[in-house]
């Protein structure tokens, strides 16, 4: 089984004096896409006022365009705690044990916009980039799309996407058997359910921390299903289809 995370816009500064590896990182069939995305940052990032405009970032923003500038010497450290924010603020990786980090890092993927998917120890330097950044010359959905899916599909297995729909559309998952979307919702008290926006992070990160600690082994959505009701989730299979077919779980929150 294989967790799909989307990523942060924040990130904690700081890792070791170990530069960028493109050829070290997870889904080697995506170096040449990560190698024409790293170059164009890099590039824009030597003048400041267009990467600002590019990136959409305001006057108290302004250190993103420096880390831009040197991703390919600055520090690096592993995925899961390069990212901060909400829902990595909830799987909180940098207090889980070895065997939960060595889980992680056989089972966790992260999809950058930047790097495109990530194994959750592969070694990254803190950089800004997001699904819907403009690069000269870059069409971010045209460059990423088919090299993700055909990577997913390579990988095979049980895959649950918890990524955002915008994340998908950078990289639909194939539609097989064994891969399902979740959405995280909410019900009120006449059973009716909504979909949760910004805190369905929260909830994504406590599952995928639950997934870490338990480290079960499982090979299909149903197993899936029934470890997460013993696990004292409330994760069902939902009418709905995501994409080109892949069929759509609901986490309660």
């Amino acid at each position: 089984m294989r967790l799909l995370l989307p990523p942060s816009e924040t990130k904690r500064d700081g890792g070791v004096d170990v530069a960028l590896d493109l050829r070290a990182l997870s889904f080697g069939s995506l170096t040449p896409v990560r190698a024409e995305t790293t170059a164009a940052v890099v590039a824009l990032a030597h003048d400041p006022a267009e990467m600002m405009r590019a990136l959409k970032l305001g006057p108290r923003q302004a250190h993103e365009v420096e880390r831009n500038r040197h991703l390919l010497d600055s520090h690096t450290m592993p995925v899961l705690d390069r990212y901060t924010g909400v829902l990595f603020d909830a799987l909180d990786a940098p207090t889980l044990d070895a065997g939960a980090r060595a889980y992680a890092a056989e089972h966790v993927v992260v999809h950058s916009a930047l790097f495109g998917l990530l194994g959750a120890m592969d070694v990254i330097p803190a950089y800004r980039l997001s699904h819907d950044s403009r690069l000269p010359g870059v069409r971010m959905k045209a460059l990423w799309r088919e090299p993700i899916t055909a990577a997913l599909e390579a990988a095979g297995g049980l895959l649950l996407d918890l990524r955002s729909e915008a994340y998908v559309e950078l990289g639909p998952v194939p539609a097989h058997t064994e891969a399902a979307f979740v959405r995280v919702v909410s019900v009120d008290g006449a059973g009716r359910k909504r979909a949760l926006n910004h805190f369905n992070k929260r909830a994504k990160g406590l599952f995928t921390r639950a997934v870490l600690t338990a480290q079960p082994q499982l090979a299909s959505i149903e197993e899936l299903i029934d470890w997460a009701h013993e696990a004292g989730f409330s994760l069902s299979l939902s009418s709905e289809r995501v994409g080109a077919g892949v069929r759509e779980l609901e986490l309660v929150a």
